[in-house]
C-alpha cells in the first residue's frame, strides 16, 4: 500500500516555471509567440527562442517581453515566473541571472541536464510526505571529506634491487625462482667468467711478487746497515714493494666487487644484497650474460609506496606530512593512513595533476604494485560542504542536489563532487551550510526535471 501511495504521489510532482526555473519551454508559456509561430510557419520553438532578437531596451528575448508586451505578464504571473523586482519572467531576467542573457535557462545549457536552479513544485504542500521524500541539512566540517586524488601503488624505490652480471660469463647455477624469499647475502646464481679466472690468475702472480719485494727489501735494509748497499739501493727496493702492493689491492677489489674469492675457478657467485622476494629472473643455466643486463629483481615489499595524483587546482592545500586516507581497490573496508613524504615540483601536462607520495606499512603483505585506489588528504584548515550520499542524483553527465525551498517546492543544483567521508560527500559548489536536501525520495525530482515537459510553463495546472 505504501509502494502506491508513493506512485500516485510522484504523479503529483510537476515543474512550475517559478524564479530559476529550467523554462525550456519558457517559449511555450508566451502564447503570442506560438501564435505569431502557427500562423506564419515558424520554426521550432528552440531553434525560434534561440534565433530570437533581444529587446535592446529591457535584454531579454523580444517575443518574452513583458514590458514590450504587457499581455503576457498574466501568462507568466499565473505559472509563478515572475519577479516582482524587476517586472520580468524570473526565468529569463537578466539582473537575477546574468548568465543567462535573457534567455530561457534551456537555451544556455547544452548538456540535455536541467539547468541549475531548475525548480520543481510540488501539487500540494502534503505531497513530499506523500511521496517519501527526506531532508538533511548539508554541514561544514573543517577538513571535510579531504582532498580527493587518485592512488596507485608501487613498490618503494629504496627496497628494490635489480643485479646484474658483475662481469661477462655463462650462467652455471641457479639458487632461486621467481617468488623465492631471500635473506641480505643469499646466493642467486653462478657465474663462470674468463674474466674473473684472469683476475684470480693475475692476483696470484701479484702475491708472489709482493713477497719477493718484501724479501727484497729487508736484505736491502741489511745490507746498508752493514755498509755494503748504497741508500738508492733501499729505495728502488721500497718502491718495487709499494707497487707490488698496489697491483694486489686493486686485483683483490676488483674481485670483490664480483662477489669472487681470490682462489678457485673463474666462476663467481652473484648474492643478494637485501632481503625479499624475488619478482624476477632472466637468467637461466648455460646463457652467456653481459655486464648490462638485468638478470633479477629483489624487492621488500614490507613497505609499499601509494603515488596520488593531486589536481593542479588543489596543489596549494597540500603539504609535506599531511595525513592521508587511501582506499584500495580489491581491499575493500579496510583504510590504510600515512602521510605526505614528497610532492613533484612539475606537473603532468596532459592530466594537469602533480605526483604525492605516501608510504604505507604492508606487514602482511596485502598491497601490491599497480593497485588502485581512492586518496583522502586531509586539510583541517580546508572547510567543505558535506551532504548525504543519496542526495546526489545523476543527470545526463550532471550531478545535481535538490535543495527545499518550501514545504512543497524544490530547486535543482549543479554540484560537484569531492571526496567522500562515510555517509557524507563533499559538495565543491552549488549548496550552502545549513541549507535542506532531499535524500531519501530525490530520484523522483530528478525524473521529473527529466521529462519532456521540463520548462513548459505550469504544468501542474488542472
Amino acid at each position: 500500500m505504501a509502494g502506491r501511495i508513493h506512485v500516485h504521489a510522484a504523479l503529483l510532482l510537476i515543474l512550475a516555471a517559478l524564479p530559476a526555473c529550467g523554462d525550456r519551454g519558457a517559449d511555450k508559456a508566451a502564447p503570442a509567440q506560438e501564435q505569431a509561430k502557427e500562423t506564419a510557419g515558424a520554426k521550432p520553438a528552440a531553434a525560434s527562442v534561440a534565433e530570437g532578437a533581444l529587446c535592446k531596451d529591457h535584454g531579454v528575448l523580444a517575443a518574452l517581453c513583458t514590458k514590450c508586451n504587457p499581455k503576457l505578464a498574466p501568462v507568466f504571473q499565473a505559472r509563478g515566473d515572475w519577479c516582482k523586482e524587476h517586472e520580468l519572467p524570473e526565468s529569463i531576467c537578466p539582473i537575477c541571472h546574468p548568465e543567462r542573457g535573457g534567455k530561457p535557462a534551456a537555451d544556455v545549457t547544452g548538456d540535455g541536464a536541467p539547468a541549475d536552479g531548475t525548480k520543481v513544485k510540488l501539487k500540494t504542500r502534503d505531497t513530499a510526505r506523500l511521496a517519501g521524500i527526506l531532508t538533511a541539512k548539508a554541514v561544514e566540517r573543517q577538513g571535510g571529506g579531504g582532498i580527493p586524488a587518485t592512488a596507485r601503488i608501487v613498490y618503494d624505490a629504496l627496497k628494490v634491487a635489480e643485479l646484474n652480471a658483475r662481469a661477462p660469463g655463462v650462467v652455471q647455477k641457479l639458487f632461486v625462482d621467481v617468488g623465492s624469499e631471500v635473506k641480505k647475502g643469499a646466493p642467486l646464481a653462478v657465474i663462470d667468467s674468463a674474466d674473473v679466472g684472469a683476475d684470480r690468475s693475475r692476483l696470484a702472480g701479484a702475491l708472489s711478487r709482493l713477497k719477493v719485494a718484501e724479501e727484497n727489501l729487508k736484505r736491502e735494509e741489511q745490507l746498508e746497515k752493514e755498509g755494503l748497499a748504497a741508500r738508492k739501493s733501499v729505495l728502488a727496493a721500497q718502491q718495487e714493494l709499494d707497487a707490488a702492493r698496489a697491483e694486489r689491492a686493486s686485483l683483490a677489489a676488483s674481485l670483490a666487487v664480483v662477489g669472487a674469492s681470490a682462489g678457485g675457478s673463474g666462476g663467481y657467485t652473484l648474492a643478494t644484497p637485501l632481503a625479499g622476494i624475488v619478482t624476477q629472473r632472466r637468467a637461466t643455466v648455460g646463457r652467456l650474460v653481459g655486464i648490462e643486463e638485468t638478470l633479477f629483481e629483489v624487492v621488500d615489499v614490507s613497505s609499499m609506496w601509494a603515488e596520488l595524483d593531486v589536481p593542479e587546482t588543489e596543489l596549494p592545500a597540500v603539504s609535506m606530512k599531511q595525513p592521508v586516507v587511501i582506499e584500495v581497490d580489491g581491499l575493500e573496508g579496510r583504510e590504510l593512513r600515512g602521510e605526505i613524504t614528497y610532492v613533484a615540483p612539475a606537473i603532468d601536462p596532459a592530466t594537469r595533476t602533480a605526483k604525492a607520495r605516501v608510504p604505507l606499512a604492508n606487514p602482511d603483505g596485502a598491497l601490491r604494485a599497480n593497485m588502485f585506489g581512492r586518496a583522502r588528504i586531509l586539510a583541517p584548515a580546508r572547510a567543505a560542504v558535506m551532504v548525504p550520499r543519496a542526495a546526489v542524483q545523476r543527470a545526463r553527465t550532471v550531478k545535481l542536489v535538490f535543495v527545499r525551498l518550501a514545504e512543497d517546492q524544490f530547486e535543482a543544483r549543479r554540484v560537484e563532487i569531492g571526496a567522500a567521508e562515510g555517509d557524507l560527500v563533499e559538495v565543491k559548489k552549488g549548496v550552502r551550510p545549513g541549507e535542506e536536501v532531499a535524500t531519501e525520495g530525490s530520484f523522483l525530482l530528478k525524473t521529473e526535471t527529466l521529462k519532456e515537459s521540463i520548462g513548459a510553463g505550469c504544468c501542474g495546472e488542472d
